[in-house]
């Protein structure tokens, strides 16, 4: 038991020591960030308030905000909460970011702009940072899963860069419903029930314990949650007959505990709770002035006797959630309704939540309050809200009397939560709309929305399930959806790796007459068939790319040039061109950081990183598989989540951190269905293949790199695009173990499949290799000086380096010690850069056999980057360029602050001690 202040806190001895060192070290500067999660009642807001005393005592300012049910669907309710005390501060901000950040609350000059949630997010942390100047801040967020999710947006960009700042966040949510936003970026505290003897030491210092079977039944009924067991000691000591009677589930009986107050309460002190409950805001003024006549300030006194709420000032708090649950439940439908009628009358400048009163007041169908509700999903859409746009058209459609037009909403819905990046939201929109009309243009939007819902999450034939009959259906009548609908099926359809959908999406295709617009098709025939398409497509691609392109607009709806730069990046990368990927890539990433669309971010971002890693910048593609991988896991979704921790895992592999990736594969594939994911499940292969042969184990890499293949006696690939790429490694394993055989059965067969289209550079240079392994003498070099041959393969050096080891390796057995030197110089160079370990220490191995000494790679290049973090580089490379801290900042959204402290942390790194020392200590991008 621990006493703090006037209160004690039982049983959470281990709780309050993890946060006094969260405290403690923010005292020292160091932030931090904490997540405690715990069912209703387990004691979170105890804690928070502990932590807040702590804090407070220890001379640290204390910022608090709670989230409300009834306001979680206004955009950035309660960032305007946490952020009131010090918005007018925001004058100092730099002007987009200020401009941004006041946007949101509507407390800018009027000036018609475009939101940036990025922006925002950024003025929000330099606006606490700027703060934290004079003296560290704790946030402190209570019920975080009712908070709207543009709040939660702007915590978990924080909590992501909170590095350097004394700035420390603490948030409680129920273990059911933590937001998705912070689920994977914040350490969290799980607050477990109370073991029975601090469960029994709690019930000894209420008033009036409970004692005999009282006691038990209280103890067995309450099963250790704090609340239960001091509001069944309550219920026991008003009616000792109660802890005789059956009792309901346990949340049912607390919400009947809290509601039993009720009838004991004058009436007026009744209403105010009910206002109170049904406004779920703690304004003051809104309540007193809906109420009215019939209750005054002084009616409150009772409530807070009775325990149920807080009034401060000019602020109204309900001790518990399931107080203010219990409020609403107890009172009629009538009076509830009054209650949102009246609220709505008084709320006459706040147009949003006018609506959603007037919604509440609403009975059955009602279409003015539907309209309403439509005009404020719009201003949220406007101010780049597009959760809570979502939320109001969700809310409007359930009022809208005809069913058609409910459809509309719904389909609108849909697309508004496809925009904010939640695919699970989308679907059961979606899912909805069949029931309502009979509309075609409804229907086929509602299945694209549908399609899209799943294809961002492992379940691809249901994606396509959606996508295909759409695109099939519209092929005569509207050619154009037919197109999008196979450009969008096409991803699914590439992840699957199933040749059944692949060949279905290409008959399609074929029906379709020559649009003006051929994007579409052009994505379909590169991303199903690579190989037999590559001539047909690359003509395509360069006529796509050749066309005058408009700036890409603000809006995602709008943004067609942008649509058309990430299908075309991702044609450029299924095709092997992987400079202009990486280039259209880039820049698609650029436009999409400025809008709120964390669904095609995550996934751009992820392909963008696979293309980095491909052409050796594998510090960039770090820092895009980060990107990828907090987008994807705040919005739900799967396939960047489990594909952009393999692709990390293969790059640990490759660098010799062979029992992390095998760790980090282990936790990203876990519960999901592989075979069903065959661009994933091949991913998945190679990465642990590569760990085997970074430790010498080439049995076990052969047995990885050979299940890419099937078992057939023609093997086939496992992935039509994916598995070849692997083809060398796996008959450089096999040559190793004695397989050669088996490894020239499936070198042969895909030989024979990949003639019958095209192949590019890389794909040919990799063929080349694979077949100079298993060559005798003559044909081997004519094969390895092949793989060689086309200056193109430089695009790839991981891949060239790894065929001039192996060629250098052949000629050294042959005594030709001198025609090896050179590759095996070229070949080191480009490992040291990538700090493949493995690749390193044989290549030096070799050059010693071959009679040279190799030399000390440099201090500070390879070795001193490969110690930098990807944020770290992008940082330092800035600098380098002459930019200043706050430039920095604005440029990756980082307060000036977190710069500063990112540098001084860089430097020793690089064995430099000053700003003018980074252009010589860096090399170009890309070397």
């Amino acid at each position: 038991m621990t006493p703090l202040g006037d209160e004690w806190i039982v049983g959470r001895d281990h709780e309050l020591a993890l946060l006094s060192r969260l405290v403690d070290a923010l005292t020292t500067g160091r932030s931090g960030a904490l997540l405690m999660t715990g069912g209703p009642g387990a004691g979170k807001s105890a804690l928070l308030d502990a932590a807040a005393r702590m804090a407070r005592r220890s001379g640290v300012r204390v910022l608090r905000c709670r989230g409300s049910e009834g306001e979680s669907g206004l955009p950035f309710a309660g960032l305007h909460q946490l952020l009131r005390p010090f918005l007018d501060l925001a004058m100092g901000l730099p002007a987009r970011q200020r401009a941004a950040l006041l946007g949101v609350f509507g407390l800018d000059d009027g000036t018609p702009t475009v939101s940036d949630p990025l922006l925002t997010s950024l003025g929000a942390l330099t606006l606490l940072s700027d703060v934290a100047e004079h003296g560290p801040l704790l946030l402190v967020i209570d019920d975080t899963h009712w908070l709207d999710l543009g709040t939660l947006d702007v915590l978990a960009f924080m909590a992501r860069r909170l590095e350097g700042e004394p700035v420390a966040l603490l948030l409680a949510a129920r273990d059911t419903a933590v937001p998705a936003q912070l689920d994977r970026q914040v350490d969290r505290l799980t607050i477990e029930p109370l073991d029975p003897a601090a469960a029994g030491r709690l019930l000894d210092h209420q008033p009036r314990p409970p004692a005999g079977r009282a006691r038990s039944r209280v103890l067995e009924q309450a099963a250790g949650v704090p609340l239960a067991l001091v509001e069944l000691a309550r219920a026991v000591a008003r009616d000792p007959a109660a802890a005789h009677e059956d009792t309901l589930p346990l949340t049912d009986r607390l919400e009947a505990i809290f509601a039993a107050d009720l009838p004991e309460l004058p009436p007026a002190t009744r209403e105010l709770l009910l206002f109170a409950a049904a406004a779920e805001s703690a304004e003051l003024p809104v309540i007193l002035s809906a109420v009215g006549d019939r209750a005054t300030p002084d009616d409150w006194l009772p409530a807070e006797r009775a325990g149920l709420v807080r009034v401060d000032a000019d602020r109204v708090r309900f001790r518990h959630p399931l107080i203010r649950s219990a409020v609403y439940r107890a009172a009629t439908y009538t009076e509830r309704h009054t209650a949102h009628r009246a609220l709505a009358d008084v709320l006459v400048g706040d147009p949003d939540r006018r609506a959603w009163h007037h919604a509440a007041a609403a009975s059955g169908v009602d279409e003015e309050a539907a309209r309403e509700l439509d005009d404020s999903a719009a201003r949220a859409q406007r101010r780049g809200g597009y959760a809570a746009a979502a939320t109001a058209l969700e809310r409007a459609a359930r009022l809208s009397p005809d069913p058609t037009v409910r459809a509309g909403r719904l389909v609108r819905a849909a697309t508004m939560a496809m925009y904010a990046g939640h695919p699970r939201w989308v679907g059961e929109l979606s899912a909805q709309v069949a029931t309502l009309t009979d509309e075609p243009a409804l229907l086929a939007e509602a299945s694209l929305r549908a399609g899209w819902a799943l294809a961002v999450t492992t379940r691809f034939a249901g994606s396509l399930g959606f996508l295909l009959p759409v695109a099939e259906a519209a092929v005569d009548e509207d050619p154009v959806l037919t197109l999008d609908a196979l450009a969008t099926a096409t991803t699914p359809a590439y992840n699957s790796g199933a040749p059944e959908h692949r060949e279905k999406i290409l008959r399609i295709a074929e029906r379709v007459p020559p649009q003006e617009d051929e994007i579409g098709r052009l994505w379909a025939l590169a991303g199903c068939d690579p190989v037999r398409n590559r001539a047909r497509a690359l003509a395509m691609f360069a006529r796509a790319w050749t066309d005058p392109l408009a700036e890409p607009g603000a809006r995602p709806e709008l943004d067609l040039p942008l649509a058309r730069m990430v299908v075309l990046g991702g044609t450029a990368w299924v095709l092997d061109e992987t400079a202009e990927a990486i280039r259209l890539l880039g820049a698609a990433m650029d436009h999409l950081r400025r809008s709120p669309t964390s669904g095609a971010n995550a996934t751009v971002a992820q392909a963008l990183a696979l293309a980095l890693y491909e052409s050796g910048s594998w510090t960039e593609a770090r820092a895009a598989l980060d990107e990828a991988y907090g987008l994807a896991a705040e919005g739900g979704l799967e396939n960047v989540v489990v594909g952009a921790p393999v692709l990390r895992a293969t790059l640990l592999a490759l660098r010799g951190d062979t029992e992390e990736a095998r760790a980090a594969v282990q936790r990203a594939v876990h519960g999901i269905d592989l075979p069903n994911c065959r661009s994933l499940q091949v991913r998945t292969h190679y990465a642990l293949g590569a760990a085997a042969l970074a430790e010498g184990d080439h049995a076990a890499a052969y047995d990885r790199f050979r299940a890419v293949y099937t078992r057939q006696p023609e093997p086939e690939p496992l992935h039509f695009h994916a598995s070849d790429y692997y083809l060398a490694d796996l008959v450089a394993a096999a040559v190793r173990t004695g397989r050669a055989e088996d490894a020239r059965l499936v070198l042969d067969t895909t030989r024979r499949r990949l003639a019958e289209g095209e192949t590019s550079a890389r794909l040919t240079a990799i063929v080349h290799r694979a077949d100079a392994l298993l060559s005798e003498q003559d044909d081997a070099e004519r094969h390895f000086t092949a793989a060689l041959a086309d200056p193109a393969g430089d695009r790839w050096p991981f891949e060239r380096a790894q065929v001039r080891l192996d060629y250098a390796e052949w000629l050294r057995r042959r005594r030709r010690a001198v025609e090896a030197r050179p590759l095996l110089a070229a070949a080191l160079e480009v490992f040291e850069r990538l700090g493949t370990r493995p690749w390193t220490d044989r290549t030096r191995a070799e050059l010693r056999a071959a009679g040279v000494t190799p030399a000390s790679p440099p201090a500070g290049s390879a070795d001193s980057l490969a110690e930098l973090t990807p944020q770290q580089l992008q940082i330092a490379r800035l600098a380098a360029a002459g930019l200043t801290n706050r430039e920095i900042g604005e440029r990756i959204f980082l307060s000036p602050r977190t710069v500063g402290f990112h540098l001084y942390r860089i430097f020793p790194k690089l064995g430099i001690t000053s700003r003018a020392q980074l252009r010589d200590a860096l090399p170009e991008p890309g070397e």
